[in-house]
């Protein structure tokens, strides 16, 4: 059959495509993006097989009781409740973040209980794998591996073989034949991801897929790549630190907001079973600018420690650093605070921190960031024993949050004495044996934490 070959410009960033090459791509803004690909187009086409029947909604299985649990809490955790059948997932996160040993163990806890497993590396060899394997404790029969590139044979190995579940290390490295560009690129990495996707859904089977990431933290290849897979799950962490966290970024099957937290030992992914106490273990009460707050990540509240240090300033400018938290409304509670409460932080400079890692973006943190601040300017720890939570509002009010029983519930359970929260809250609260201290605005906070009610600038 007669072909005709046509030239085309693919950004590398984003997949977006152009007729010709163009410095800045108009879809992602990154620039020297571009790059030229040849594609090849036939002139006819065959006869086409008939379109499938369609089926009544009610003859459908749902496939929930089906889901394959893992027995790793944490990772059930973040899918939903367990792998769904014909699922495709892609795991993304820096390399050496951890992504393949963790499905290393995930393979190895299915295959003891009688799963099938295929294991297809095409950034390691099958020694290295092996070596891995037996450092981590996953040795067992029902393990397939293999050391294919090429997408078509791995879509064949899986109709062939039809394990249980499938596991593709790295998308990046995986190719077409056909296609003239090399693995990594945007076309390669899209048409190789949907020749895998569709054999693994024909047959039923789950996939997970594992990509790499950009040095900006998002995930590197085309962005249909998102669009094709049922979840996005992405493994973050500090490299110099041993914990690190997955978080569900798209799931059809479950909660996006979930995260699961893992601890880095010489034998794998170590579930942490308490993360609140986990994220607190190195707190020390006593220290100004140090507050525990209670975040809530999906369906669990985390007890975090949000730290503050405003300084006097040794520059023109005063800085303003965040990390773990919007800087933006770091800006805005500093605003709140000279307006509401007198301070003066115009002549200072303001560091805050996340302790454990952890991002924290709901506004139910606001407290504890303004807590702080104040505590650190004023050098003032706040009292011992004592958790805060809220919203704040521009008028320095305190608005009420979301699933505040489950809070105070987990600080509780941390051994916490008190409990400063927004009084919109306090309608409809169990029943709790940890002391509350409602509070109507950040003022009331403030004469709760530091014994003074008149102005933040008198304590």
């Amino acid at each position: 059959m007669k072909k005709r070959i046509h030239t085309r410009y693919v950004c590398q960033n984003c997949g977006n495509e152009s007729p010709r090459w163009m410095g800045k791509c108009p879809e992602c803004g990154s620039w020297n993006s571009y790059t030229e690909e040849i594609i090849e187009r036939e002139q006819a086409r065959g006869p086409e097989s008939p379109a499938s029947a369609p089926l009544p909604i009610a003859d459908i299985e749902a496939g929930e009781s089906r889901r394959l649990r893992t027995s790793i809490a944490e990772f059930d955790r973040v899918l939903g409740g367990g792998i769904v059948p014909g699922s495709v997932v892609l795991i993304g996160g820096a390399p050496g973040i951890g992504k393949s040993t963790l499905l290393l163990q995930v393979c190895g806890t299915l295959a003891r209980k009688g799963t099938r497993i295929l294991y297809v590396s095409g950034e390691e060899s099958l020694h290295q794998i092996k070596m891995r394997a037996k450092r981590i404790g996953v040795e067992d029969a029902n393990i397939f591996l293999s050391n294919e590139n090429n997408a078509g044979l791995i879509a064949e190995m899986i109709r062939r073989e039809k394990p249980g579940l499938a596991v593709v290390d790295s998308i990046q490295t995986v190719y077409l034949p056909d296609m003239e560009s090399l693995p990594g690129n945007v076309s390669q990495v899209r048409y190789s991801a949907h020749e895998l996707a569709s054999a693994a859904k024909r047959e039923d089977i789950p996939l997970f897929l594992v990509g790499h990431v950009t040095k900006d933290g998002n995930l590197a290849g085309p962005r249909v790549l998102e669009h094709l897979v049922d979840c996005l799950l992405l493994f973050e962490g500090d490299q110099q630190h041993l914990y690190r966290l997955l978080r569900a970024v798209k799931n059809r099957f479950g909660s996006t907001q979930e995260v699961g937290i893992f601890e880095m030992t010489d034998r794998g992914m170590t579930e942490v079973l308490n993360p609140s106490g986990f994220l607190l273990s190195q707190h020390r009460e006593g220290t100004s600018g140090s507050v525990v707050t209670v975040s809530l990540e999906g369906s669990r509240p985390l007890l975090v420690e949000v730290q503050a240090l405003v300084t006097q300033t040794v520059y023109g400018m005063p800085q303003r650093t965040a990390t773990g938290l919007d800087q933006r409304r770091m800006s805005v509670l500093l605003a709140v605070l000279e307006k509401r409460l007198g301070l003066r932080f115009g002549n200072q400079d303001v560091f805050l921190n996340a302790a454990g890692g952890l991002d924290l973006s709901e506004p139910g943190v606001d407290l504890a960031v303004v807590c702080a601040m104040v505590s650190s300017l004023k050098d003032r720890p706040v009292p011992a024993g004592t958790v805060v939570a809220g919203e704040v509002g521009l008028a320095g009010e305190l608005r009420g949050i979301s699933h505040m029983d489950m809070r105070i519930t987990e600080a509780g359970r941390l051994g916490f004495r008190q409990m400063v929260i927004p009084r919109a809250n306090l309608k409809g609260l169990k029943k709790h044996d940890i002391k509350l201290l409602d509070a109507d605005s950040i003022a009331d906070a403030v004469s709760h934490l530091f014994g003074d009610r008149k102005t933040g600038a008198d304590i």
